[in-house]
C-alpha cells in the first residue's frame, strides 16, 4: 500500500474512534456511490453526519481541512443524497470535516461541524 494511502487509513481510523467516543453511531465507512466516496457516515440522534477526513503528517503546506475541494464537496452532496434516498432516511444532514495531523508524540484532531453547506 502506498504511503499516502496508509496515512489516510490511519487518519480515518482515528476519526472513527473520535466520533465513537463523542457519541456517534458509525453507519458506514468508505461508502462508494459512483465516483464519490464518503469517508464516514455517522448518526447521532436524528442527525446524519457526513464526514470527510483529511490527514497530514505536517501542516507546513496548510491545515488538513484546507484540502477539501469544491469538486469533492459537489461529489459528497450527490452521494449523500443517494444514501438518504436508498435507506429512506428522515433526518437532518450535516457535512463535517475531521482534520487529522500526525505529530511526533501522537496526533491532533480538529472536528469542523457544518464545515460546508449544500444548496
Amino acid at each position: 500500500m502506498a504511503l499516502h494511502n496508509e496515512l489516510g487509513k490511519k487518519g480515518e481510523e482515528l476519526a472513527v474512534a473520535f466520533l465513537f467516543k463523542h457519541g456517534y453511531e458509525i453507519l458506514e465507512t468508505n461508502w462508494i456511490c459512483g465516483k464519490a466516496e464518503i469517508d464516514i457516515i455517522a448518526r447521532k440522534g436524528n442527525l446524519l453526519a457526513v464526514v470527510e477526513v483529511k490527514t497530514r503528517s505536517s501542516v507546513v503546506f496548510g491545515l488538513p481541512q484546507d484540502f477539501v475541494t469544491p469538486k469533492k464537496i459537489q461529489m459528497l452532496t450527490k452521494a449523500v443524497n443517494e444514501f438518504v434516498q436508498s435507506y429512506a432516511l428522515d433526518c437532518e444532514v450535516r457535512f463535517d470535516i475531521i482534520g487529522v495531523t500526525l505529530t511526533q508524540t501522537g496526533h491532533e484532531i480538529e472536528h469542523l461541524c457544518d464545515a460546508f453547506y449544500y444548496f
